[in-house]
């Protein structure tokens, strides 16, 4: 697994996304200002992927299962992608759990 910044085209602003083994994006960003708060972003999901009550989990409309990572402070550090089934999604937060910590780091922003 791996972490990428990357900073947005149209609005300028940086973003960071986990992406999974087989290039699937597992955790998303909201858009910062700076690169420093996307950089800080990463490592508030590394320092609170591993706590289970940090997880806000969500059934959308169309019965498809996603997941907000939290920090302590109620704030969101990153969105899952959408998922089919409850299980699946938790199967996507046990692999956030996992590798997060040890995640590279790539910087697509430079």
């Amino acid at each position: 697994m791996k972490f990428e910044i990357f900073q947005s085209e149209s609005s300028g602003k940086f973003y960071f996304r986990l992406k999974s083994r087989n290039g699937q994006v597992i955790l998303q960003s909201q858009g910062y200002e700076a690169k420093s708060g996307a950089q800080n972003g990463i490592a508030s999901v590394t320092k609170n992927c591993r706590d289970t009550s940090c997880y806000e989990t969500k059934q959308a409309s169309n019965g498809k299962w996603h997941f907000n990572l939290k920090s302590t402070n109620g704030q969101v550090i990153g969105s899952s992608q959408m998922y089919a089934s409850a299980s699946t999604m938790k199967a996507g937060m046990e692999a956030i759990q996992r590798v997060a910590p040890i995640a590279r780091l790539v910087d697509l922003s430079q």
